[in-house]
């Protein structure tokens, strides 16, 4: 591998490496946040419409590890593609070992336990129909969101293998 090669490779690894890290610190610590907001809106009884505060945490926190995970995954194609890299084609080749035992890199059973949660106290202080509607729409566009991120998840890595094998088949058709 020429050096020019071998230092992208290397950088993108410790990318790969680096933003894995952070999607498990970026959870831990927006789910920590959300739980501190969460349970100070309850224990304070705070009105209905505030528990959308904690919600609004819960769905950055979600946002930033989806970005995190997409961009990790591209990048791992990338490299699968343009640096043949066998690590990758044997961790998509490998699979889940046993039935019931794949990981949720996202969170995403976590993240909506924690919005459903999130809902309890809104239950709780007996809410009138517009904000059953209001506040319960929002956590249900977050449930939603969860579903859609996780659904998009699930392909992202054939489609980015495709587009990237596109770009690098271009590349060698030019004069």
């Amino acid at each position: 591998m020429p050096p020019q090669d071998s230092a992208e490779y290397d950088a993108l690894r410790a990318t790969i490496r680096e933003r894995g890290t952070a999607r498990t610190w970026v959870f831990v610590a927006g789910l920590t946040a959300w739980a501190g907001l969460a349970l100070g809106a309850s224990a304070l009884g705070v009105a209905p419409l505030l528990s959308v505060l904690p919600l609004i945490v819960l769905a950055g926190s979600f946002e930033a590890v989806f970005a995190l995970h997409v961009s990790v995954e591209r990048i791992g194609r990338y490299l699968q593609v343009f640096h043949a890299d066998g690590w990758e084609d044997a961790a998509m080749s490998f699979g889940v070992p046993l039935a019931g035992l794949g990981v949720d890199p996202l969170f995403t059973s976590l993240f909506a336990a924690a919005a459903l949660c999130n809902f309890v106290p809104v239950l709780e202080a007996g809410p009138v129909p517009a904000e059953w509607v209001g506040i319960g729409g929002v956590h249900l566009l977050f449930l939603f969101r969860l579903v859609l991120a996780r659904r998009v998840s699930s392909r992202q890595r054939s489609a980015d293998l495709a587009r990237f094998q596109q770009l690098k088949d271009a590349r060698t058709r030019r004069p």
